[in-house]
């Protein structure tokens, strides 16, 4: 299929129905160039991304609330009629390193009710004691696995004196219900950082998101290397048989060398991201039909930390893309959650 020429160049404000939003789109490149540019032609066939202009959303929960730091979304999933979102929450500090985890639902996808706590921070000496935090949700099989980010005791940021940065893991809870109760999985962590100082993950894996191919999990993160700033984060891919794993790291590392939140998301017969504003691909949507090799289609500029409505249950095949999600509207003292509308959806 061919890829529609957008010139639009559009960078406006849109107020209307409660909703606040920016639009910026400036083109979606054509097929012609999409295969001048990429490797033996294995962008070939990309399914469309139709209409794509941009996004707009609005607060939920309340929008800012004093004191309560509400961030980094999960996909959104729909299970018997309702949908579900978690989130990292404190009331410590706008970052999340001190937070939990927290879950809203919603009938509509629009009007959300906050639960309550669906992950406390690990024990005393185990790698999440510090917080828990970034979380993502996989479904498999009949059961729900809720990955998460952490850190342990002593935290340290590497500020005034502190001697370094802690490094991060990805863990793993699994419940027969998304409302839980939740238990950590005896393979925690599933995933930590490089362990030579040179790996583009030698100091953070962070931020997991999950889609299913071939019978195997995808595992895409974000990773930071030892001695880099956050906008140098990089995006590998690790792969499991298993939801809990074994997950091994993708020799490709790092499959994107740009942006700081993922998103990923099967789209048609391949894999949509969208990239925020960190590296020389920052604000970008990007596609790939092998789920490693990614080619910019469209810059734009994403909600912070987007969690897309995962329309395809985790199933394992062709993905029927984005039309709305939840994500982060980042304020000076404390974010919060916005619902963001789009049209990502694949062509045929």
């Amino acid at each position: 299929m061919r890829v529609r020429e957008m010139s639009r160049l559009a960078h406006a404000d849109v107020q209307s129905n409660g909703w606040v939003g920016k639009l910026l789109c400036d083109r979606l490149l054509s097929q012609e160039n999409m295969n001048n540019n990429s490797n033996e032609g294995h962008q070939a066939n990309m399914p469309e991304f139709i209409g794509f202009t941009g996004f707009r959303s609005r607060p939920i929960l309340g929008g800012f609330c004093e004191g309560i730091s509400r961030r980094d979304p999960s996909p959104v999933i729909l299970v018997n009629g309702t949908y579900y979102v978690w989130y990292s929450r404190n009331t410590v500090a706008a970052h999340g390193y001190p937070a939990t985890i927290w879950y809203a639902t919603s009938p509509d996808g629009k009007e959300w009710t906050e639960r309550h706590q669906a992950l406390a921070r690990g024990t005393q000496g185990d790698f999440d004691e510090h917080g828990v935090f970034t979380p993502s949700i996989l479904q498999a099989d009949g059961r729900y696995y809720l990955s998460y980010t952490a850190v342990p005791e002593p935290f340290y940021q590497g500020l005034g004196g502190q001697p370094h940065i802690t490094k991060t893991a990805i863990g793993m809870a699994v419940a027969g219900s998304p409302d839980g109760p939740w238990k950590r999985c005896e393979s925690n962590p599933v995933l930590t950082p490089g362990e030579n100082p040179p790996e583009f993950d030698s100091l953070r894996v962070d931020d997991s998101c999950f889609v299913v191919r071939g019978k195997r999990y995808y595992m895409y993160y974000k990773g930071r290397q030892q001695g880099r700033t956050p906008a140098q984060t990089r995006m590998g891919l690790a792969i499991a048989e298993s939801p809990e794993g074994p997950y091994h790291k993708h020799a490709a590392n790092p499959v994107l060398d740009s942006g700081h939140e993922v998103c990923v998301w099967p789209h048609g017969p391949g894999i949509g991201a969208l990239l925020s504003n960190a590296g020389p691909q920052g604000n970008s949507l990007q596609y790939s039909r092998d789920g490693i090799r990614f080619q910019k289609v469209a810059d734009t500029e994403p909600p912070k930390a987007p969690g897309p409505y995962r329309e395809d249950g985790f199933a394992d095949g062709a993905g029927p893309g984005v039309s709305w999600g939840i994500a982060m509207q980042a304020h000076a003292s404390w974010p919060y959650l916005i619902r963001f509308n789009c049209n990502l959806k694949a062509g045929s």
